[in-house]
């Protein structure tokens, strides 16, 4: 083997192993914000759940606080002063526990919604380094095949390759579009 063969080998083997570096480096990032966002829809569901629940609530007291107005107005003068106190100020906690609920549900869904949010852009994230490793296990694949058959051009075209791990990897960093 000539020295300039020699140099060209060995200039294939380094950046074989650069490449499958990377790869690995890759790989992690895909896995770590495929969970990521796979924890995040947990999370989001959770919060949901949980608006939920105190949508029912809040409807509950809703129901009730229209029930004894109607009662009230309905019973007027005849239940007596005491009695009608007692409707008031039932009536009354019940209107400030569903405005309680409201504020409640409020919160929740904001916090649902970033949640939601923060699951997208993992999921973004998570198929650009998906992108960008196919791109890496493209050049690694040519760059073997170079190694095989001696032949340069593939080397090349494996290299080339790599310019797409640059654009996927950076885009899922900083999100181009």
């Amino acid at each position: 083997m000539s020295e300039q063969q020699e140099r060209w080998v060995n200039y294939l083997a380094m950046s074989t192993a650069v490449m499958a570096v990377l790869a690995a480096l890759t790989t992690l990032y895909v896995g770590k914000y495929s969970s990521r966002a796979v924890l995040m829809q947990g999370q989001e569901s959770n919060q949901w759940a949980y608006y939920q629940a105190k949508s029912i609530k809040g409807h509950t007291y809703e129901i009730q606080k229209e029930r004894l107005e109607l009662e009230l107005f309905a019973g007027g003068a005849r239940l007596g002063k005491e009695v009608g106190e007692r409707f008031g100020k039932t009536i009354a906690d019940y209107g400030s526990q569903v405005q309680r609920y409201e504020a409640e549900k409020r919160e929740i869904k904001a916090k649902a919604e970033e949640l939601a949010k923060k699951k997208e852009i993992a999921q973004v994230m998570a198929g650009n380094f998906g992108y960008s490793l196919i791109f890496l296990q493209i050049g690694i694949m040519l760059s073997s095949v170079a190694s095989l058959t001696k032949k340069r051009y593939l080397w090349h075209i494996g290299l080339a390759a790599c310019s797409g791990w640059v654009f996927f990897f950076l885009d899922a960093w900083f999100m181009f579009y």
